[in-house]
């Protein structure tokens, strides 16, 4: 197998390469989204009720995940097709420097959904008085183009000259380079500058989700152990009526934290691997 160094330039593939993870993961990326998207709108339909926050966010972040396995996807598939590299594809680093640049773009933009959705959980379940009178279904759609066009903008910054790109091996994608090696002080500082922001960007949104689904946790406990007292009283009916809606509540919140729970770990498994590696090579 070619170091990624040395595939940086290639034209012609490594001969190591192999479509089928990627096939797969296509595939499994693909059928993952339109099945997320299919149980909310069935959700939504059975309920007869207009999304919620947590629905809006959790709809966006499934079309971004989607769109951006539908636009990175096919020009792997021709690579192993025609066994050339993005750059031999061309001839050029446009291909390389787009691929690049919609992988961050979408990479940055689903964490920051994942990210804003345990933030509302948070504010949903430990502060409910303040997202009951402050927090509207607006809120989500604000939220996401916020989102859409901070991301956008940041990762537009290597083609300013803050930054660079660099095909990966097998030379069927593109990302970040994160080394500078061989370069000028001014443009290596620029380089190792924007691949730890959008390191340590990730490592951060990551901890804030931990930190909002702790409190969710927590705040579920607290929520469960006082149902428990309260549905072991003697209470009228109006109260237990009332309890069992409280608890039925409940039961909705913890699909919501599952949920929230699966796809950050995702996410996180995704993720970390080029955190990780960013981090080293800044701190080296």
């Amino acid at each position: 197998m070619l170091s990624n160094k040395s595939c940086e330039n290639i034209t012609n593939i490594d001969v190591n390469g192999n479509p089928v993870m990627s096939a797969v993961m296509f595939i499994a990326g693909v059928v993952g989204n339109l099945m997320a998207l299919a149980i909310l709108g069935v959700h939504q339909k059975e309920r007869r009720t207009k999304s919620s926050v947590f629905c809006i966010l959790v709809t966006g972040l499934a079309l971004t995940d989607l769109l951006g396995t539908c636009l990175l996807s096919p020009p792997v598939f021709i690579c192993y097709a025609q066994r050339k590299s993005l750059v031999g594809l061309t001839g050029d680093w446009w291909l390389c420097g787009l691929f690049a640049f919609a992988m961050t773009f979408f990479g940055l933009a689903s964490m920051l959904i994942l990210c804003a959705m345990a933030v509302e959980r948070c504010l949903a379940i430990s502060h409910p008085y303040f997202y009951s009178k402050q927090v509207r279904r607006s809120f989500a759609k604000i939220v996401l183009f916020l989102i859409y066009l901070f991301t956008f903008m940041f990762c537009l910054l290597p083609f300013f000259g803050y930054g660079r790109h660099k095909q990966y091996c097998p030379g069927t994608w593109c990302f970040i380079k994160m080394e500078a090696e061989g370069e000028g002080e001014d443009e290596e500082r620029r380089t190792l500058t924007f691949s730890l922001s959008y390191a340590v960007l990730m490592a951060l949104l990551i901890a804030v989700v931990f930190v909002c689904n702790g409190s969710v946790i927590v705040s579920l406990c607290r929520m469960h152990r006082s149902q428990l007292t309260r549905r072991g009283s003697v209470v009228s009916a109006g109260r237990k009526r009332r309890l069992s809606t409280w608890f039925g509540q409940g039961e909705e919140e913890m699909d919501h934290l599952l949920l929230l729970a699966c796809m950050t770990f995702i996410f996180v498994i995704c993720s970390l691997p080029l955190t990780v590696n960013a981090n080293c090579i800044g701190s080296y």
